[in-house]
């Protein structure tokens, strides 16, 4: 689920962040850690850029990571050595390369760095994306599986094809403000799969609100420097009065608990009380007891799965309009494909999914053209390793390029800037069979190993059927300036918005697809909220 990663910026924030008193202290506490972890090297290192003494690579970094490690791949190879403040660092930019190392030796390739005061302190541990790999996170793991995984993802159909009716009907009827109708569905969705609650009136719900600002500290606490006690561990005996991040931190840990708290224990009594339908706490609940988690866990279990899907599926569709914007001929295609399966008289389900595989195509490529999480979230070696001659150290950060991969020439073709689904079927026009590295996705954008996306299955169907649901509806097309000139797009201006990068705001122009598609719409909602309310 899911950003760039935690080191982003870091040429930065670094200097933002920390005043010339604690940039020496960072500085001497970067030189006693390389002097207290330095071993005898049992092979060469990767190749990478030089960098300064100390900090190493640190400020060769970009607000584009993804760009700048891409550019390094062409000049030093699959496999980058970097320093990044003290930390030995690889980034791997080729499908071979990340699956030889995050897949097939996935036992030693699936740590996390620690975070003390992101992860511990605000989190109490909690954080699955942030867990260190061990019994907890296993546990964690198991019982987001449990709820989430490609059976248990059918669950969620009929409340999947609600959002995206309520969806569309917003669109039509409000078209410039398709982004904020975006943002209340995903929301709208991930709260349902969680807590089984009905459609939300829009994305500020007061849960989503505060679950968007935890993400915000949690992004800002796990900066490099934004907390000496990361370097020095021992700072966190000192007293309140002078560590100032531990009342902080635990003000907030006790805040974002009871509200999680509050959430869980509205679904755990009404299923304790026999009124049980498919949510993530209606499992966790139901399985608690397997899984060994207090009250408490298990709140925040729920809790944070929130984080994880809100931001990233927004966004997805956001470049998923934009697309649509720039490539008409794709649109047409899919509403063809739609027309002949479907019709016009009913909007489409996932009944129709096997049907409609240029729609599927469609989201596979949305996924790999502008991947959300661009630069996966970083995993950490857990032993000593040797990889082609070179000597990965035991603790090295490794970051997988997942913009290099999905824009591999050799796998997708000199057009892979280009948007074009056809790239995932065969000539009698159904999906064809994957690269093994993607594990059956055609992109790498859930990730790898043993911290692939848990929810890639019910993402897959969330974009599914608001994608079908849209094109069914809707026809979008390039919007004018005032002047009546014709606007300049560009598909590769985009911005940070949490965890993820969104498009760039962009304007279109949004109308009904043919005249009856806005009734069809509205009393379609009308059914389905009316049977969603009396569940």
């Amino acid at each position: 689920m899911n950003s760039t990663t935690l080191h982003s910026s870091a040429s930065t924030t670094l200097l933002e962040n920390l005043g010339s008193h604690s940039i020496a202290l960072f500085g001497v506490a970067v030189l006693l850690i390389a002097v207290l972890t330095h071993k005898p090297q049992k092979g060469k290192k990767p190749p990478g850029p030089r960098g300064l003494p100390i900090i190493g690579n640190v400020l060769q970094l970009s607000d584009e990571n993804w760009l700048t490690f891409t550019e390094w791949k062409f000049k030093y190879g699959p496999i980058v050595g970097l320093n990044l403040g003290g930390k030995n660092t690889v980034v791997l930019n080729t499908h071979k390369v990340a699956s030889d190392l995050l897949d097939k030796r996935a036992s030693i390739y699936s740590d996390r760095p620690r975070f003390i005061v992101a992860q511990e302190m605000l989190c109490g541990g909690l954080l699955l994306v942030f867990t260190r790999y061990g019994d907890m996170w296993r546990r964690m793991r198991r019982a987001a599986h449990e709820g989430l995984y490609s059976h248990a993802a059918e669950n969620y159909y009929i409340l999947q094809e609600t959002e995206a009716t309520v969806l569309v009907d917003g669109v039509l009827k409000t078209p410039d403000s398709w982004d904020d109708h975006l943002k209340r569905t995903a929301a709208s969705q991930i709260m349902a799969m969680v807590y089984d609650t009905l459609p939300i009136k829009n994305h500020e719900e007061p849960l989503i609100t505060r679950v968007n600002d935890l993400v915000q500290r949690l992004v800002k606490a796990a900066y490099p420097g934004e907390h000496l006690v990361e370097f020095f561990p021992f700072l966190n005996k000192l007293p309140d009065w002078l560590a100032r991040w531990k009342p902080w931190a635990a003000d907030w840990h006790r805040k974002d608990s009871e509200l999680f708290m509050d959430y869980y224990k509205t679904v755990r009594d009404r299923v304790l009380a026999g009124d049980e339908r498919p949510s993530l706490v209606s499992s966790l609940v139901k399985r608690g007891g397997e899984n060994q988690f207090t009250e408490r866990e298990k709140a925040w279990v729920a809790g944070v799965m929130i984080s994880a899907g809100a931001e990233t599926t927004a966004a997805v569709m956001a470049w998923f309009f934009l697309a649509m914007t720039l490539n008409p001929e794709v649109q047409r295609k899919a509403q063809e494909e739609i027309d002949n399966v479907v019709g016009r008289n009913r909007m489409p389900s996932f009944d129709d999914i096997e049907s409609l595989p240029y729609i599927r195509a469609i989201v596979r490529e949305i996924l790999r053209w502008r991947p959300v999480d661009p630069i996966g979230l970083q995993h950490q070696s857990t032993e000593d390793d040797v990889y082609e001659g070179y000597f990965i150290p035991k603790g090295t950060l490794v970051i997988f390029n997942v913009w290099a991969m999905n824009r591999d020439p050799e796998l997708y073709g000199e057009d892979f800037d280009d948007f074009r689904p056809e790239r995932f079927l065969d000539e009698e026009g159904q999906l064809k069979p994957t690269h093994p590295a993607t594990k059956g996705e055609g992109h790498v954008t859930y990730g790898f190993g043993r911290r692939i996306c848990v929810g890639r299955y019910v993402a897959n169907n969330t974009l599914f059927i608001d994608i079908a649901h849209v094109l069914w509806a809707c026809k979008i097309e390039k919007a004018k300036n005032f002047d009546g000139t014709d606007i300049k797009y560009d598909s590769h201006a985009n911005f940070k918005e949490g965890l993820v990068v969104r498009p760039a705001p962009f304007r279109n122009v949004i109308k009904p697809r043919f005249p009856e598609a806005a009734k069809i719409v509205a009393e379609q909602k009308e059914r389905l909220i009316a049977a969603a309310s009396v569940r």
